[in-house]
């Protein structure tokens, strides 16, 4: 079985996993709602890397777009974006403000408490970044400095070791690092603005998504990789429990993408990686 078929099978199991969890809401409530409106609210950010962001004309754009994009053409409706902080997506108290949120949430056992994750869309290196000027060449070296992070993402529990890798599929994690400090933000860009100011000025590094800091660095921020990835986790649509036939239509608008080759081709053009089915 090739790496692409074993990601799509680790990506069904996940997803049939959760679904399997006691329902929340009216079965069918979410998909009646969209179907009847002729509408897809989603959540996403408007400075996740290539992910989303807003380009040049003002309009959202990139990998996470394009997917959610294609999920409400498959249901034959438009699309609505929403942006909310991510900590207020990952708190589960959407409200009815949106119906799916984006951002390439990891699908820990915590947060099946929450969500259903209908498809597996990506799978995310996560890095550590220092300022150009640090004196730091591998992970190690950042032992008993201070370290930025995103509050309420994996990046956060790894810094603290406290991650859990407890997906389908998920590999041990080692812990490279122990940071003196770990200072939390709102978003990772707000981390890596922090961090360009200078090497310890505020930070002497951060741990971010590979593809929020890439596009940071290709933007003209100071700042570098430092070794290889920390470990790799999947990315997955999140939807709140309670609708199996919603979750089942995403599902299936996914496994379309991956079955054509969308999905990999989308991740070449935003991400210059297959991240789809990268380790």
């Amino acid at each position: 079985m090739n790496k692409l078929m074993r990601r799509l099978t680790v990506a069904l199991s996940f997803a049939a996993v959760t679904m399997a969890l006691p329902n929340r809401a009216e079965a069918g409530a979410v998909l009646d709602t969209v179907l009847a409106t002729k509408k897809l609210r989603v959540a996403v950010g408007t400075d996740w890397g290539a992910m989303s962001f807003l380009n040049d004309k003002h309009e959202l754009d990139g990998y996470d777009i394009a997917v959610a994009k294609a999920v409400a053409k498959s249901l034959g409706v438009e699309i609505e974006f929403v942006t909310p902080s991510w900590e207020v997506i990952t708190s589960g108290q959407w409200q009815n403000r949106w119906d799916m949120a984006m951002g390439q949430m990891t699908p820990t056992k915590a947060r099946t408490e929450k969500f259903d994750f209908p498809a597996v869309y990506a799978y995310d290196p996560v890095i550590a970044v220092v300022h150009k000027d640090s004196k730091a060449n591998k992970p190690s070296d950042l032992d008993g400095k201070v370290i930025g992070v995103t509050a309420g993402t994996v990046a956060e529990s790894y810094a603290e070791h406290k991650l859990t890798p407890d997906w389908i599929g998920a590999e041990p994690i080692t812990y490279q690092f122990t940071p003196s400090e770990v200072k939390r933000y709102d978003s990772t860009n707000i981390v890596l603005d922090d961090l360009r100011i200078g090497d310890g000025a505020r930070l002497s590094g951060a741990i971010a998504d590979e593809v929020i800091a890439a596009k940071a660095i290709k933007d003209g921020y100071p700042l570098r990789q430092l070794g290889e990835p920390l470990f790799a986790s999947p990315g997955a649509i999140a939807v709140l429990h309670g609708d199996k036939e919603f979750s089942d239509k995403i599902a299936a608008a996914v496994k379309s993408m991956s079955d054509d080759g969308t999905l990999s081709k989308l991740s070449i053009k935003w991400f210059g990686a297959n991240h789809f089915a990268q380790n």
